[in-house]
């Protein structure tokens, strides 16, 4: 069995997100992916016992700084992925242990996208597990160039949202 940890950082005041309830659907999320996807991912022919990320809630403020400073890119995003493992050729494993990267989250515009989407119906927390689900994909390698990857990357969201009782949330 692989132990995955997985740690958060609120460093948005406006939102006490409820960061077990975050923990414990994204490792939910997290072997969902690994068990139907892990072969295609950048997980496919590792060792490993553990798998470690790191999730950080901020503002749009701070996205846009990293944006800037890291992807050239002079705007606030909702969702910012750092993949560590997955952009690494060598595919570092420590002890055992594989960092994936870092999903950084700005809340302030998850309550926006929840506020604007009503036709979807989406409230803040469904906007940030769908949020969260999408930057998993990105954390395991997946990308959407193409119009076919990033239909690919929708479906397989709409699956691991399903292992979390999404539409419950």
């Amino acid at each position: 069995m692989t132990t995955i940890n997985i740690f958060t950082d609120n460093l948005y005041k406006d939102w006490e997100v409820n960061e077990k309830d975050v923990i414990e659907k994204t490792r939910r999320m997290l072997e969902f992916y690994i068990r139907n996807l892990g072969e295609n991912s950048c997980l496919k022919h590792e060792k490993y016992d553990t798998i470690s990320l790191d999730i950080v809630f901020c503002d749009s403020v701070k996205t846009q700084e990293l944006n800037r400073d890291y992807r050239n890119k002079d705007y606030p995003a909702d969702i910012i992925t750092f993949a560590i493992f997955a952009d690494d050729e060598n595919h570092f494993v420590f002890d055992g242990e594989i960092n994936l990267g870092e999903i950084v989250i700005a809340l302030d515009k998850v309550i926006e996208g929840a506020n604007r989407d009503i036709s979807d119906s989406k409230n803040k927390e469904q906007e940030l597990f769908f949020l969260i689900s999408h930057g998993l994909m990105h954390l395991l390698g997946f990308d959407h160039q193409t119009e076919e990857e990033y239909n690919f990357v929708i479906e397989e969201q709409k699956k691991a949202l399903g292992s979390i009782e999404y539409d419950k949330i």
